[in-house]
């Protein structure tokens, strides 16, 4: 922790350490910072491996075209992205793409939209 975050935390820690909101906001940031630490690690790491199996031989023989569809090029970003999704779920919840209240509001999107094309004739 550096040390203008350590004296914010510090000055401020007495000040919001009773507030359970701040408490939970905190840690959500906390942890989405995490996931997108992760993330940023997933891409460069990838890139690396994918680059270095495509140049094995860079100063022999040049690009293996072939390496582009062998498993092994793949294989560790297919694992690695399998755990970055269950870091995902964790960080964001089971609904990322449907959220608590989508159902509703699909229900009131259909119900206007029947109801327009009811009213459209009359």
């Amino acid at each position: 922790m550096g040390r203008f975050r350590r004296r914010m935390y510090e000055e401020y820690a007495q000040e919001f350490s009773s507030d359970e909101s701040y408490n939970n906001a905190y840690r959500k940031v906390k942890r989405l910072k995490g996931f997108y630490s992760h993330l940023r690690v997933y891409i460069i790491v990838n890139i690396i491996i994918i680059v270095a199996n495509l140049n094995k031989d860079i100063f022999t023989e040049g690009i293996h075209a072939s390496a582009l569809t062998e498993w092994h090029t793949y294989s560790t970003a297919f694992f690695w992205g399998i755990g970055l999704v269950a870091h995902a779920l964790s960080v964001f919840g089971r609904d990322i793409f449907f959220s608590s209240d989508w159902e509703e509001r699909k229900i009131k999107k259909y119900m206007q939209k029947e109801a327009a094309n009811t009213n459209k004739w009359e």
